[in-house]
């Protein structure tokens, strides 16, 4: 832990740093690669939706000793639809039939209570009607983009509209991940499922404002300077924030994959897989987005501006004159405050070279003659 510390110490500091910003077309091809897929699985597999969105029927037993794959079975020929079937953690079953009516779920019932050789009266039935399913994606539709207007309004007021603008993409390539794993694994999609992933927006900005704060704040009056470009700061707040990023991120993800793993793997809790997983997936997915997607991009759309493109030809032009005259100018890390030669608020005095890679060490003095004619050969 004491070395994840002095390695965070030292990425804010700029001695260390990755550029994650010079390498943005990797990302970006990750991603894309990531996304069709995502949504080639959800236009070939589609959504398992639940009883809840479908309508049907859904049963449940106390403890008993037949199988999941058996129950499964004796509840298809009795339905004459496809079931599910999950294992509660008391040892009784939970029986999903989509499709069924009030007069054909009584029938089953009486038929599983058979089959699984149990007292009717100890299955409990309940009946859910498609309409009630479709309401709730409507309201979650409705709540989605109130959110996603609500959060491009308050980004572009907070800090600048292509700000807002990349944080809306990283949220919507987050949902589209998240959603593709859906179908791809065959989760059943079911209101738990809706309730994580209107749970993983708030964090999936959570990390994108942190880097975007760093990056607005270190970027005031970046057009007096010509020591660094748009690019090379955005690389420094994503840097300076990353393991703090990771932390957080880890420390989130460490109870929802008990939630996954064990609570619904092991105890076979249905509810819990449904939020746990979109949870798991959507934090991951918005960690990974805000570090290689949202800044990247920003600094992609900063470039365009003709101050910025402007402001990349001085710090060329004043590398390449350098370079001629054998001088070594690299881009320096960014400091909070500094000053140019006039007074003016510029580059900073000290500053210290690259985003990327170590810190050269300093040559130290000479240490020879020090303590010569003295007893102890030590200094006083």
């Amino acid at each position: 832990m004491s070395k994840l510390g002095t390695l965070g110490a030292r990425l804010h500091r700029g001695e260390i740093g990755y550029d994650f910003v010079g390498k943005r077309k990797i990302w970006y091809g990750i991603s894309i690669l990531i996304t069709i897929t995502a949504i080639v699985g959800l236009a070939v597999r589609g959504l398992n939706m639940g009883i809840e969105f479908q309508g049907g029927a859904v049963f449940t037993t106390e403890k008993t000793s037949i199988s999941v794959s058996q129950a499964e079975t004796y509840a298809e020929e009795a339905s004459g639809h496809d079931a599910i079937v999950q294992e509660l953690g008391s040892g009784g079953l939970r029986i999903q039939v989509a499709g069924v009516d009030t007069g054909k779920s009584d029938q089953i019932k009486e038929d599983l209570a058979k089959d699984l050789k149990v007292d009717p009266e100890k299955i409990n039935a309940d009946l859910v009607g498609p309409s009630w399913g479709e309401q709730v994606a409507n309201k979650a539709w409705q709540g989605l983009a109130i959110f996603m207007v609500l959060v491009v309004i308050y980004l572009a007021i907070a800090f600048e509209l292509r700000m807002a603008l990349a944080a809306l993409v990283a949220l919507i390539h987050d949902i589209t991940i998240t959603v593709g794993v859906y179908a791809l694994v065959g989760f059943e999609v079911t209101p738990g499922t809706v309730i994580g992933l209107l749970t993983i927006l708030g964090y999936s900005l959570y990390d994108t404002v942190v880097v975007f704060d760093s990056l607005k704040e270190q970027t005031k009056d970046i057009t007096k300077q010509t020591r660094w470009t748009y690019s090379e700061i955005a690389d420094r707040s994503i840097n300076g924030t990353l393991v703090r990023s990771i932390n957080t991120t880890v420390v989130a993800l460490l109870p929802v994959a008990g939630l996954l793993f064990i609570g619904g793997g092991v105890l076979g809790a249905g509810m819990l897989n449904d939020i746990s997983l979109s949870l798991f997936v959507g934090l991951a997915a918005g960690a990974y987005s805000s570090i290689f997607i949202a800044t990247p991009l920003v600094a992609d759309l900063k470039e365009r501006e003709p101050q910025m493109k402007a402001l990349k030809k001085r710090v060329l032009a004043k590398r390449a004159a350098a370079a001629a005259k054998g001088e070594s100018l690299e881009a320096p890390v960014v400091d909070r405050a500094y000053e140019d030669e006039d007074g003016s608020e510029g580059e900073p005095a000290d500053a210290t070279p690259a985003v990327v890679g170590p810190r050269p060490q300093r040559a130290q003095p000479s240490s020879r003659g020090r303590g010569r004619g003295r007893p102890s050969g030590k200094r006083r």
